[in-house]
């Protein structure tokens, strides 16, 4: 226990002998009652500054004080009359759980401002991030123009230039989108679309970065027309960086697998690769942001964004992103979205409303 504890217990346990001898020189004109509101009164307030364990100890010891020296027989354990007793448990009983409660509220009050103080934290950060990357952009967007320029002049080094002032251009974006996904800040445009014209777009937007990898959609036999409720443009940046996270970790003689079909309520679409897997205590810690698991290559890309801003999508739209476990090798993610009824799609076939 440190000093400033210490000297809390102390105060109130000179606290309980000051009561107590007051309430002893007036015994002969207090009743039960009248001694038990009184100790009580010390064990709440007690346990409301000093603790849980200061409150039991007050208790106990303001039970040992009304039972000695209140109740006849005096200056003994004993109790004359079992009405006394009742007087007793109920008194021990009411202290024991109001020190409890003191105690469940006084957490509960630290655990709320905690609360508050982190949310505080994370609005002041979106801002800082935001503002940031905005201020970011311009230079670099100069700096590529100034590549270009060299470029025609004939010098060799603005090749170089251009590809990092567009891999840093490309750093930036992913910051502004995970600002915008955290902090709620855009709200999604829920539309109704079609998943077949979703994946074809996701095929356009990774062609140019797969290599000779290939891409293999899967929709299960017999499924109605997959129609959702989801946000298109942002829905094809989550799925597009699942099939690049995909690349970039899984082998390059294997294709990439998506797979979509219907459960109930929801879409399910799975992005699927046969690299080297993720142990099952970075399953988690893999959708935060700039987390990169520790046998990541150095040079393989990414900063560890790219599954942040999936789920942060997936997310705002009803849905959720998460890796599914697998046997062997190879990693599944697997992304709900709304769904539109079985029902009401007959109704759209009908050409009803």
């Amino acid at each position: 226990m440190t000093a400033r504890v210490v000297r809390e217990w102390l105060l109130w346990l000179a606290a309980l002998a000051i009561v107590t001898a007051a309430l002893l020189s007036m015994r002969a004109r207090l009743n039960e009652a009248h001694v038990a509101l009184a100790f009580l009164l010390v064990v709440q307030l007690g346990a409301a500054r000093g603790g849980r364990w200061l409150g039991f100890l007050l208790a106990a010891l303001a039970f040992l004080s009304m039972d000695v020296l209140f109740l006849p027989p005096y200056g003994t354990l004993a109790i004359r009359d079992p009405l006394d007793l009742l007087v007793l448990a109920a008194f021990l009983v009411s202290s024991l759980v109001a020190a409890q409660l003191l105690y469940l509220a006084r957490r509960a009050a630290q655990v709320g401002e905690r609360a508050q103080y982190l949310m505080e934290s994370h609005r002041a950060k979106d801002a800082v991030l935001a503002g940031v990357s905005h201020d970011i952009r311009t230079p670099l967007t100069t700096i590529k123009g100034l590549a270009q320029s060299l470029a025609r002049d004939g010098d060799d080094r603005a090749e170089v230039i251009e590809e990092e002032a567009d891999r840093l251009i490309t750093f930036v974006g992913k910051l502004l989108d995970l600002s915008r996904v955290t902090s709620g800040t855009a709200a999604p445009d829920i539309q109704l679309n079609e998943v077949e014209d979703l994946l074809g777009a996701v095929a356009q937007r990774v062609a140019g970065r797969l290599g000779d990898r290939e891409l293999v959609f899967h929709l299960e036999s017999g499924e109605p027309l997959l129609i959702g409720r989801f946000d298109f443009a942002e829905t094809l940046r989550a799925l597009a960086n699942l099939v690049e996270n995909a690349a970039r970790f899984g082998p390059a003689a294997r294709p990439i697998e998506l797979r979509v079909r219907r459960m109930g309520v929801m879409l399910e679409i799975a992005v699927h690769d046969e690299g080297p897997g993720v142990p099952a205590e970075e399953r988690e810690r893999i959708f935060d942001a700039f987390y990169r698991p520790a046998r990541s290559q150095p040079d393989a890309g990414g900063v560890g964004l790219g599954l942040s801003i999936a789920r942060g999508i997936a997310r705002a739209q009803g849905g959720e992103l998460t890796l599914v476990a697998g046997a062997g090798a190879g990693c599944t993610f697997l992304m709900t979205l709304p769904a539109v009824s079985v029902e009401e799609l007959a109704r759209m076939g009908d050409g009803s409303s």
